[in-house]
């Protein structure tokens, strides 16, 4: 019998793998390495806790210790993304058949994100102070830390980001999607995200890849930021703005969704829950969905 079932499933390998000769999107087998997700995912969590090191330490430190823990979660983090980086050009040469990268050139975005690390914790010591202060039911900033969806999105964008604006192929948006997946928060790495950034509760929230988003921006559960449909490979396509900008101190609440890459949310203005705008609003503008009317 144990035979038998093993011939049957060499035979059914034998129907699988004739289905890769078809051609397909899917099909491609390849021949460069490609970026292990796991690995990434690694390097991600040792750099999430280099942002908040006494929160992810296992026991009490003090300043004599910090250089070792950060040591310990750094070095890992360096050496995965250096190969990851490595792997991602190597497949988007192949893949494009386009100029190989410099040789130095994995090494030298990896270190460029070590570097901006301090630059980067600034920015998120702001945004965990915008949760605390922006939400009635923060009972402490370390529960905000480790609880909250937003800080974890919000977090893995800001790292995303870096390599997003470095050139670094797939690696960003394997990092967006594992946030996603975690948080319910879609935030493509190419978004632009000013200072003091806090998105209340989070589930559905979705940013587009060219949304410019100014400081002090306080938004709910469920807003899209989004494009308007537009199939791919329209001229002029690559590089054009497709997502909205929405300027300093905004607030948009649940639901709402905002449109367009030309449409610009005025500072200080207030969106209100399922709003639907494809056209620009000016500064401390209010508005307001209306539902049907009765004739």
């Amino acid at each position: 019998m144990k035979g038998q079932r093993r011939g049957e499933l060499e035979e059914l390998i034998d129907e699988v793998a004739a289905s890769y000769r078809a051609e397909r999107l899917i099909d491609s087998l390849g021949t460069a390495q490609l970026p292990s997700k796991r690995q990434v995912i690694e390097a991600l969590n040792h750099l999430k806790a280099v942002m908040y090191l006494g929160y992810y330490s296992t026991g009490a430190l003090d300043e004599s210790k910090v250089h070792f823990a950060l040591a310990s979660r750094i070095y890992p983090a360096h050496e995965i993304l250096f190969e990851q980086i490595r792997r991602a050009a190597s497949y988007e040469g192949f893949r494009t058949a386009g100029a190989p990268r410099d040789a130095d050139w994995p090494e030298q975005v990896a270190l460029g994100l070590v570097r901006r690390i301090p630059a980067l914790r600034a920015l998120l010591s702001k945004d965990v102070l915008a949760a605390f202060q922006g939400d009635p039911a923060a009972n402490s900033v370390e529960e905000v830390i480790f609880s909250y969806p937003s800080i974890e999105a919000i977090t893995i964008h800001r790292i995303a980001h870096e390599l997003y604006r470095a050139g670094v192929p797939m690696l960003p948006r394997i990092m967006s999607e594992h946030a996603h997946a975690t948080s319910g928060i879609d935030i493509n790495p190419g978004a632009q995200i000013g200072e003091s950034f806090f998105i209340d509760h989070g589930t559905g929230v979705v940013i587009g890849e060219t949304c410019t988003i100014g400081n002090n921006v306080k938004m709910y559960q469920g807003v899209t930021l989004g494009a308007l449909s537009m199939a791919r490979g329209v001229p002029g396509e690559p590089g054009r703005k497709r997502h909205p900008t929405i300027e300093d101190e905004v607030t948009i609440y649940a639901g709402a969704t905002i449109l367009g890459g030309e449409t610009v949310i005025g500072a200080g203005s207030v969106i209100g829950g399922n709003a639907w705008l494809v056209e620009s609003v000016p500064p401390g503008s209010r508005i307001s969905y209306e539902g049907p009317r009765r004739s």
